[in-house]
């Protein structure tokens, strides 16, 4: 069986943590907006994890993860450096077109921040100039501002808050970009649906080309099983092999929001299940390591 190792880790907060695998031929092939498949073992759930970054020389790719679900509970707990994931596929979806948009506003909101990175380094190596809008809650949450420092000509970082760059989200940083910058060519948002939304409707009355990442629910990431079908337009298409990348402005935010609340009920079921499952392997060996002292 493949060993597809973690060879370094990083929490960026309670639930946000790093993982940087080594797969030199997945390094090699990856590109800006692609995914991946990952198994955390034999019996775990195949979940879809946008690459936030690949490196060809360490022969790794890193996942930014957000432990909201059992699955990614389960691998911010069993994750360690030194430990292998069971199985890891991809790179999937078609790569992000880094067009020769000669000025680019890169938007990330809270996890989306890591995979719109790969991509304003895509466009700063093609000579375009780089605007990056970042959003966090707070500034504890806060991650790769220096990263981005690098990579971009200019960097708007937002939260909620105001504790560190300017409060409002992250529909605020493109305001005072656009304002600054009325010559943009390209926008491209990752983010939760809702966030993604609100940039396609802030840059809709100035017509500017938006781009947004789609992540809903997949299985296969073949396009054999159909969980993943979003409206764009007038036309139904699949994330996983039409995307993840798709015209902002045409995209059904609503039909998608709607169908990845449906599954939220058998999501918090799994949780709690899980949940379950380590208090009682807990009880079960704070008894046994009771036992042993006696």
């Amino acid at each position: 069986m493949a060993n597809y190792e973690i060879v370094s880790r990083e929490d960026f907060s309670d639930v946000t943590y790093l993982l940087e695998i080594r797969h030199p031929m997945m390094a090699r092939a990856a590109k800006p907006g692609q995914f991946v498949i990952v198994m955390l073992n034999e019996q775990g759930e195949r979940i879809p994890l946008t690459i936030a970054d690949f490196d060809c020389d360490k022969g790794t790719i890193t996942l930014v993860i957000q432990a909201v679900g059992k699955t990614t509970r389960q691998m911010q707990d069993e994750c360690q450096v030194g430990t292998s994931l069971y199985a890891l596929v991809g790179p999937m979806g078609v790569p992000s077109p880094i067009s020769h948009a000669r000025k680019v506003l890169c938007v990330g909101g809270g996890l989306g921040v890591a995979p719109i990175f790969p991509q304003a380094r895509g466009f700063k190596e093609t000579g375009a100039y780089v605007i990056g809008v970042v959003g966090f809650r707070n500034k504890n949450l806060v991650f790769w501002d220096e990263k981005f420092k690098r990579c971009c000509d200019e960097l708007i970082i937002c939260t909620d808050d105001g504790s560190v760059g300017i409060k409002g989200l992250v529909t605020a940083g493109i305001q005072q970009a656009i304002e600054k910058h009325p010559d943009i060519d390209e926008v491209v948002a990752i983010g939760p649906p809702i966030m993604m939304k609100g940039c396609a409707d802030a840059t809709r009355p100035y017509k500017i080309k938006t781009m947004v990442s789609l992540n809903p629910v997949m299985v296969d990431g073949t396009g054999m099983c159909g969980g993943c079908r979003v409206k764009i337009g007038d036309q139904v298409k699949f994330a996983c092999v039409d995307g993840p990348d798709f015209d902002g402005h045409l995209v059904d935010f609503d039909d998608l929001m709607t169908r990845l609340g449906r599954y939220t009920k058998t999501e918090r079921k799994a949780l709690e299940h899980w949940e379950k499952s380590c208090r009682l392997q807990r009880e079960v060996g704070a008894r046994v390591e009771s036992a042993n002292q006696v």
